[in-house]
Formats: C-alpha cells, sequence, structure tokens
C-alpha cells in the first residue's frame, strides 16, 4: 500500500512538472519573451547560405573566412575547412 502511494505521488509530481513546462513554453512564445536560451532566431535575421554543403545559417551565429576579398560563410568548422583546402 505504501509503495503505490509513493508511486502515485511521483506520478502526479511529474505529471505537475510537465504542465508547468508547457505553459511556461505557451507563455514565452505567445509573449516573445526571451530566457537565455538559444532557440529560433528573431523573424527578419539575415540567413547566408553554406557554399560547401547548402545548409542555410542564421549570419550571427556562422562562421566566416576570406579569400582574396570573397566572404564565405559556413555552418560549421568542417565545412570552412573543406572550403579553404579548395580555395588554396
Amino acid at each position: 500500500m505504501l509503495v503505490r502511494l509513493i508511486l502515485f505521488f511521483l506520478l502526479i509530481l511529474f505529471l505537475g512538472r510537465a504542465v508547468w513546462r508547457l505553459l511556461v513554453g505557451v507563455v514565452e512564445g505567445a509573449s516573445g519573451a526571451r530566457t537565455g536560451r538559444t532557440g529560433v532566431p528573431r523573424q527578419g535575421a539575415r540567413m547566408v547560405r553554406d557554399p560547401v554543403c547548402g545548409t542555410f545559417v542564421v549570419q550571427s551565429r556562422a562562421l566566416s573566412a576570406d579569400s582574396r576579398g570573397e566572404v564565405a560563410w559556413f555552418c560549421s568548422e568542417d565545412c570552412r575547412r573543406k572550403w579553404r583546402a579548395i580555395k588554396g
């Protein structure tokens, strides 16, 4: 009987936490509030295309490299290394 009571209490605790996190997420999404987490960029953020893999990246988060006056933006250090190897 005591084990069932403890399990029931834990179930209520986990369900309560899940509902609370859902409500906080809905309120943050509706109000546009940011809690310091990295997530979806603001609307209208400039996107750039990685010339190696073709991925679109928010420019403020992208890595860049310059070769003979040409600036390129990359999604990862690996793509930047590959591009530098090709460009010489």
